[in-house]
């Protein structure tokens, strides 16, 4: 697989694992060998730079995949998050249990991750999401001792607004945003993705598939209450039924072209600029290959027009999130 770069020089694999699933956020949690099997597969595929989070599980999500990457460490990037209370409880429709990003309990969370992840340095630690108690300058200083300390290579933010990436930006270099980004979802394109690329960051989307439902795979209403997408406005009603009406304009784009609709979502995200790397996830290696298989396809400007025409900017209806 083709390589991308990163900010200040971090280079990954042009695609990369989003890992949340495999800790039991779309129905039960794979067991560890399912999981070393998993990542591993994806390495074999070309696939080097894996994502996690401290609240993916929470805590077990980093074990998992410091086990499964233990072997090929070397070959990997992994990135992690801290950004959210200890020990908050993380309830049935509500992902986030609270903000937290006091630098000191930064710090302790490095130190954890390390731990759990079984590493002596995190490639790419982001600040989860904004905390709007503790200043931003804070948040990018704290990062930035623990890079010159060794503990962490590049500091990254998740879903910020462009205002507080250039502010954390002026204390210690941003390498990459993480935001979701797909076909559904094209917020970022107004000033988010111009500010990144003025200062030469580079961007992490995930959720590149709408969680799925790009695929096709996913029938409105059809989501079991083990998986928190079930309570997701986008997936149910009258939303769900008009979305994957779109999709299944998206389907017969992807038939004309000997493609699945996931693969064409999925171009098309990589389409959007060599700066961009998605991080889909799945839980299934014959997803995992379909996926990879994406980085591979070519998107004529007549092609990238049809999709904008079958599925425009703004047609999903729903909120991302309940």
């Amino acid at each position: 697989m083709k390589k991308r770069m990163l900010g200040q020089g971090l280079e990954v694999s042009a695609l990369g694992l989003g890992c949340m699933s495999v800790s039991g956020a779309y129905g039960p949690k794979l067991s560890q060998e399912d999981c070393d099997a998993l990542l591993r597969g994806a390495f074999d595929r070309g696939i080097t730079f894996f994502d996690t989070a401290e609240i993916y599980g929470p805590y077990v999500g980093e074990e998992m995949v410091g086990h499964a990457l233990a072997p090929i460490r070397d070959g990997v990037v992994v990135a992690t998050k801290f950004g959210f209370r200890a020990g908050g409880k993380v309830e049935r429709g509500n992902l986030f249990p609270g903000f937290d990003s006091r630098p000191e309990h930064i710090r302790e969370v490095c130190d954890q991750s390390l731990a759990r992840l079984g590493m002596d340095c995190i490639d790419l630690l982001y600040q989860h999401r904004v905390d709007p108690a503790v200043p931003v300058e804070d948040v990018a200083g704290t990062v930035g001792d623990l890079i010159r300390e060794g503990k962490v290579r590049y500091f990254g933010m998740s879903e910020a607004p462009a205002d507080l990436i250039r502010r954390a930006h002026a204390v210690h270099p941003v390498a990459a945003l993480q935001s979701e980004y797909s076909l559904w979802s094209r917020d970022v394109e107004d000033t988010v993705l111009p500010t990144l690329r003025e200062l030469g960051i580079g961007f992490v989307p995930f959720s590149p598939l709408g969680r799925g439902f790009l695929t096709g795979g996913v029938q409105p209403g059809s989501l079991t209450g083990d998986d928190w997408r079930s309570n997701m406005p986008r997936f149910k009603g009258e939303a769900g039924e008009h979305n994957f009406r779109l999709v299944q304009a998206l389907s017969e784009l992807a038939a004309q072209k000997g493609v699945t609709a996931g693969q064409l979502a999925l171009s098309w995200v990589l389409h959007q600029g060599n700066d961009i790397v998605p991080i889909p996830g799945t839980r299934k290696l014959e997803r995992l290959e379909e996926n990879a298989a994406a980085a591979d396809i070519v998107l004529t400007d007549d092609d990238l027009r049809q999709i904008d025409e079958a599925v425009p900017s703004g047609s999903f209806e729903g909120s991302r999130y309940p």
